[in-house]
């Protein structure tokens, strides 16, 4: 019976002592250094002085400064944390956590569980959520640095130690309790459907996708946060009108209570095709005018209405088609696994694991395409809010957030190509063919009607 091109490929790559760890731990390698290259290439822009000449107008110096500050200790941050899990990956390697860590799943298994749990389904369940446990210790450090000193520094941390800690409880117990089932599903496809596993795993994943969605809102949101009906009023009516003329199907319009944690400040919408809910952080309301932020709203309708969110839904399927038929050629590999020392057993769970390294560079390229195609619709999503009429107040609320969230105000294009989702204020501006009105203020209101302006204000976070 003639081979399949599937099967030849899997033949071809399972290759007794084939160096399958020197290849993954130098694809990592390879990647932090071109990482640290673009790094270096970005700290030098944020040595700058003077503000780039789109902005000169429209932010004082003394933002400029800070911006580059937070900028600066950032990359700093990012540097150290990197060289962390850099050591952390390769001493799981070298040492060979992984199948030490299987055979401490099946043990705990094998003393504690009753004996119809000894299967490997129930061994990758506590694997993982072993493998979780390790991975939230080692992260601790880095975590509480960024939240409570870097964070803190620039003025945006709000969250308490009580409630940083309230958090990873509450993280780690919906890794709990949705890690199992999907995890059984998951491995249950996988054994029970043969060579063409990749077809059902796909349909799996997509209908999970749709789960989680009606889900999320309902059962894990509100863990976190707070969802409150946005008051009756101008900004209500405004939202109200734009979705009707737009014909969004929106369901409810909601405030949630980002400000508890930190300040700072986004807007966003999710739900099913025909019942939307849209969000909107206090933040946001509270340092910005009205028609600035139905401006925002216009932007992120604009993904909507130009299909943005289709499409990237459609790409998102086609890629985890991809992953799982590239899948189906390693799952066997026997050279894999040994070269990682599971030698008598391959679970399946760790090869998707091993897989997933193997794939990096692959990832990195597909990474890059994305933001190039992010990056485009974010042009259109201002263009369709420019095309509304909201050129000015979009603008300005991009601004707002630029100061309030000392966002980066210029970026080396290699390191942005690479790492931006979103185009740099400066590439919006120009595209809006923004005039200059002046420095931009930031207002914030607070009790009593009355309102506090600040033009170097740390808060906000650009997720337009």
């Amino acid at each position: 019976m003639a081979l399949s091109k599937r099967q030849r490929l899997a033949r071809f790559l399972d290759r007794p002592l084939f160096p399958w760890k020197k290849l993954i731990i130098g694809f990592s390698l390879a990647n932090y250094f071109i990482e640290g290259f673009l790094g270096y290439r970005q700290y030098q822009v944020l040595k700058k002085t003077k503000v780039p000449k789109v902005l000169e107008h429209e932010v004082s110096q003394e933002v400029f400064d800070k911006s580059q500050a937070y900028g600066r200790a950032k990359a700093k941050f990012e540097f150290f944390s990197g060289i962390y899990g850099q050591i952390q990956n390769i001493l799981f390697y070298q040492f060979d956590v992984l199948p030490k860590l299987w055979s401490f799943a099946g043990n705990l298994l094998l003393r504690f569980a009753p004996a119809r749990f000894s299967g490997e389904i129930s061994q990758s369940i506590v694997f993982v959520l072993s493998f979780v446990v390790i991975s939230q210790i080692l992260s601790l450090p880095t975590s509480l640095y960024h939240t409570f000193v870097l964070e803190e520094k620039f003025g945006f941390n709000k969250s308490t130690a009580k409630l940083w800690i309230t958090d990873k409880i509450k993280s780690l117990f919906l890794t709990f309790t949705l890690t199992p089932p999907i995890l059984a599903g998951f491995l249950a496809i996988v054994q029970k459907t043969g060579n063409q596993f990749f077809y059902y795993l796909w349909v799996f994943v997509a209908g999970l996708q749709v789960v989680m969605i009606t889900i999320y809102p309902i059962f894990i949101l509100p863990l976190f946060n707070k969802l409150s009906p946005l008051e009756e009023g101008e900004l209500k009516t405004s939202v109200e009108d734009l979705a009707k003329k737009l014909k969004f199907p929106l369901s409810e319009l909601h405030v949630i209570d980002g400000s508890k944690r930190s300040a700072h400040s986004n807007a966003y919408f999710f739900g099913m095709p025909w019942k939307k809910h849209i969000v909107i952080y206090d933040t946001l309301i509270e340092k910005s005018e009205t028609q600035e932020v139905v401006a925002v709203l216009a932007h992120e309708l604009g993904h909507w209405k130009l299909g943005h969110t289709t499409s990237l839904f459609g790409i998102s399927q086609a890629h985890f088609f991809a992953i799982f038929s590239l899948f189906s050629v390693f799952i066997n590999n026997n050279s894999l696994y040994a070269d990682f020392g599971f030698h008598t057993v391959h679970p399946i769970i760790v090869g998707f694991l091993l897989f997933s390294d193997v794939l990096g560079p692959t990832d990195t390229l597909i990474k890059l395409g994305m933001n190039v195609l992010s990056r485009k619709f974010e042009f259109q999503a201002d263009e369709f809010a420019n095309k509304l009429g909201y050129n000015a107040e979009l603008a300005r609320s991009l601004i707002k957030l630029q100061i309030q969230n000392l966002s980066t105000m210029d970026a080396d294009w290699m390191f942005a190509t690479y790492h931006f989702s979103h185009p740099i204020l400066t590439e919006r501006l120009k595209a809006l063919n923004w005039q200059s009105t002046g420095k931009v203020e930031v207002k914030e209101k607070v009790k009593g009607g009355e309102e506090k302006t600040d033009v170097a204000t740390a808060t906000g976070r650009d997720e337009l």
